[in-house]
């Protein structure tokens, strides 16, 4: 590729703009926008957007996107006029479980360095006076949210774009996209054609259709969304000019489905209450054209929204619909932006499904990607290669989108069941489980237990907090009694679901240990812990590496951008082969101190430690079922991870259940997986570690060694060590009980906010609250007092010695 390529974006909404904005300043200048319509005047969903932006949500990567874009927008201007005016955002709850979500909000606002408080109803009202405090109890107010000016942005960022070079192009509808020896060399549209190194897709709705000309399927459907205008109304007179706009808060009553803005003497009503009204992409014309492509405006559909609008609102009793359009905007099956490289295409990107809320932010990333070859922020949840295969059918991704837009404002919980269609994915054990009465939850579309309604009467029970609230949702206390009986006897846990790859061929080892942190040149039969690093020496994924064979290795990813990532590091020689074998194989945890004394007899191989030690490998029977045996736990405890093919996996249960009952062997949900993790200190990639955070930072410098030669962030890690560090992430206890935190609360020292939480669980055997969480080095010592924010109150925790829990076994984590 050139040294400045040229690159051709397909789209020039403001998401399209922003990336030309933030591609030229950093020197890329030879930049073509193409948009099939007119410029800066309908395009899209950016013409229909009411501009809201409400700063915070659970994603920490959105709120840094939103933050960057409020503080971007705010600095432009376009023929002297705002493209981003900081009113202020208000959420207002009128039930107590949205009161308690937007003291959650607040603490994720703090935790993201967003400034918010917490409003009594009276101060709601006189934030914004046309609303009735009795029909709230109280509300959100973060004084930076506000409104954009979508196309007056996307303009101002387009002409300093074209300042530097850029081109925009109207009339310009896309047909082909020209690529050669697996890279894109241009793009063809209706009229000309243009040479390109780089093709990047912000076609909003119309991705999809891109998304055929390179055969990507861009998991995105299209839905109108009713948005209406009033009538004048005399209690805004004055208020207001055409230049401002709006002077209130933009308002959110989330329990409504509704949210509301100021044109300058009329409110403007944007209602979700509706049914899901999805929109082919093939039915749809070219932006700017004469006639919508999204539904005209149905009154039937409004009545509901516009009488609880007039409940929040009096006002507006007195006030009728103006005029109202059906908006048309990209719904994902998840609500999450979708930013990345075409898999099997080298130079063909998607920057899609970015709201107005993210747009800059989005931008930005995207050009440090294209332009340093890695993004700066963690990007692993917007990541167009999240998604499993399967996840990618048309119909899934069509009901997924319609569910996205239909819970758009339901109050969300980590653990929340994701409702149909399921069962998409299920293990050779799913008929077990569900005889034994199994919760489900799901993860990349595999069913997963929480835990079991047969233990309900284990004694054990008896010995787990209750729960009340929040926290008991989606919660039992069998899980917790699942955990004891797992530390005490033996358990058995579904590791199907956990992602595997086969590695092979001549070239698998020197093709992994340049991949990889920890040292993979042993002797066939051992298992190491190691990490995947970007140049950068963020950490990118934790794998667990078993070597089979000399030229054959097993590994344990965390999801489908490892396989991405690997499969684009791949040499060109054919020396390596990648293939998943998830589908084919399934695993059992057999875990805790009776693990052996159930394993031992159904097998001539010899499974005490002198025969397989810690972090070793075995191809044995179990049985007459073939597996392959790995001994480490993800729980702390003695056992092994068994493998064996998808048409075994019954009888292997059957196998071992059958021997584990004279020992008292229970089967055991991810309740109790995450509870006895924490207890030992291993950290969940993902959640607590991302790609920004390096090794050292994390506490996984064990599994680097930099003497081994070279791997890819080597470089960055040169200066890098546990005693450079700024920040830690770092082990908390709480004593209270009651007091369960989830994840993703701020934690302050001093009084001050220091830092979030990562994962938090409550530890059924040691008694206590855990809870990882950032922190500066300089509040990480072992006994430091420290607060947590749980739903707006403060709870007392401490700095703790990790791990909590260690049966004397070598630490996993520590293993090599």
């Amino acid at each position: 590729m050139a040294a400045r390529p040229r690159v051709v974006v397909i789209g020039a909404g403001l998401a399209g703009c922003a990336l030309a904005d933030e591609l030229t300043e950093r020197g890329w200048t030879e930049v073509t926008v193409l948009e099939q319509g007119s410029l800066f005047t309908t395009c899209g969903s950016t013409s229909h957007s009411p501009g809201l932006v409400f700063q915070t949500g659970a994603d920490r990567t959105l709120t840094e996107f939103a933050k960057y874009t409020v503080a971007k927008y705010s600095s432009l201007t376009l023929a002297g006029k705002w493209c981003f005016q900081p009113v202020g955002g208000l959420e207002v709850a009128a039930t107590p479980e949205r009161l308690a979500d937007l003291k959650r909000r607040h603490g994720w606002a703090t935790a993201s360095g967003v400034r918010s408080y917490l409003r009594e109803p009276g101060e709601c009202a006189e934030l914004h006076p046309l609303l009735d405090p009795a029909k709230v109890l109280g509300g959100l107010h973060i004084p930076g949210d506000g409104l954009a000016k979508p196309l007056r942005a996307a303009e101002a960022q387009a002409r300093r774009a074209r300042d530097r070079g850029a081109k925009f192009l109207s009339g310009q509808r896309v047909t082909g996209i020209e690529r050669h020896a697996g890279r894109v060399t241009g793009v063809v549209t209706e009229t000309d054609r243009f040479r390109a190194d780089v093709v990047v897709s912000c076609a909003g709705s119309w991705a999809p259709l891109v998304g055929r000309l390179v055969d990507l399927a861009v998991p995105l459907v299209p839905m109108a969304h009713q948005y209406a205008r009033t009538t004048p109304l005399p209690v805004l007179a004055g208020d207001n000019d055409d230049f401002t706009e709006a002077g209130k808060p933009i308002l959110r009553h989330q329990d409504a489905g509704l949210y509301f803005r100021e044109h300058v003497d009329r409110l403007g009503i944007g209602a979700y209450g509706h049914r899901a009204m999805p929109v082919d992409p093939a039915d749809l014309g070219p932006r700017g054209a004469a006639v919508s492509p999204a539904p005209a405006f149905t009154p039937a559909d409004f009545e509901d929204s516009w009488a609880a609008a007039v409940d929040l609102l009096p006002v507006l009793g007195e006030a009728k619909v103006e005029d109202g359009v059906h908006g048309l905007f990209p719904v994902t099956p998840d609500g999450l932006p979708l930013l990345g490289e075409h898999p099997d295409l080298d130079g063909f990107w998607v920057a899609e499904a970015a709201a107005v809320t993210h747009s800059a932010g989005v931008a930005r990333e995207m050009a440090r990607w294209l332009v340093d070859g890695q993004p700066q922020l963690d990007l692993h949840a917007s990541d167009l290669a999240r998604f499993e295969q399967v996840q990618l059918a048309p119909d899934h991704v069509h009901e997924r989108s319609r569910r996205s837009f239909v819970e758009v404002y339901d109050i969300v919980h980590p653990l929340q069941p994701v409702k149909e269609p399921r069962p998409l994915r299920t293990s050779p054990f799913y008929e077990r489980h569900a005889g034994l009465g199994a919760y489900f939850l799901e993860s990349g579309g595999w069913e997963r237990p929480q835990w079991f309604a047969a233990n309900e009467n284990l004694p054990e029970v008896a010995q787990v907090p209750a729960r009340d609230g929040w926290a008991a949702r989606y919660w039992s206390p069998v899980g917790g009694a699942e955990a004891l009986v797992a530390r005490k006897r033996v358990a058995m846990f579904d590791l199907t679901s956990l992602k595997r790859l086969e590695v092979t061929g001549p070239g698998a080892l020197p093709f992994l240990q340049a991949m990889t942190t920890n040292q993979l040149d042993k002797a066939p039969g051992t298992v190491t812990y190691t990490l995947l690093l970007g140049e950068h020496g963020g950490v990118r994924s934790d794998l667990t590496v078993a070597r089979l064979g000399a030229e054959r290795f097993q590994v344990g990813v965390n999801g489908n951008l490892d396989v991405d990532w690997l499969r684009r590091h791949l040499p060109g020689d054919g020396a390596v082969q990648v293939h998943e074998t998830t589908a084919g194989t399934c695993c059992v945890g057999l875990w805790g101190p009776l693990a052996r004394q159930v394993l031992q007899p159904l097998s001539t191989t010899d499974f005490s430690h002198a025969g397989m030690g810690y972090f070793r490998a075995r191809r044995a029977y179990v049985g007459n079922v073939p597996v392959v045996a790995l001994r480490l736990s993800s729980v702390g405890e003695l056992g092994w991870e068994l493998y064996t093919t998808a048409d075994l996996g019954r009888r292997l249960w059957d196998t071992l259940w059958e021997a584990g009952e004279p020992h008292g062997i229970i089967a055991a949900g991810r309740e109790a997986v995450s509870s006895m993790r924490l207890e030992k200190g291993y950290r969940a990639w993902g959640t607590d570690v991302t790609a920004e955070h390096d090794p050292f930072e994390a506490g996984l410098g064990f599994a680097v060694r930099m003497d081994k030669g070279y791997f890819l962030g080597r470089d960055a890690l040169r200066d890098r060590s546990e005693a450079t560090v700024s920040r830690k992430l770092t082990c908390l206890t709480v004593d209270d009980p009651h007091a369960v935190v989830l994840g993703k609360e701020p934690v302050y020292a001093e009084g001050r906010p220091a830092g979030y939480v990562t994962s938090a669980a409550y530890g059924y055997t040691v008694g206590k609250n855990i809870a990882y969480a950032w922190l500066p080095v300089e509040y990480t010592r072992p006994g430091t007092p420290v607060e947590i924010e749980y739903f707006g109150t403060k709870v007392p925790a401490v700095v703790a010695v990790e791990p909590q829990f260690d049966v004397g076994m070598t630490r996993l984590r520590s293993a090599s």
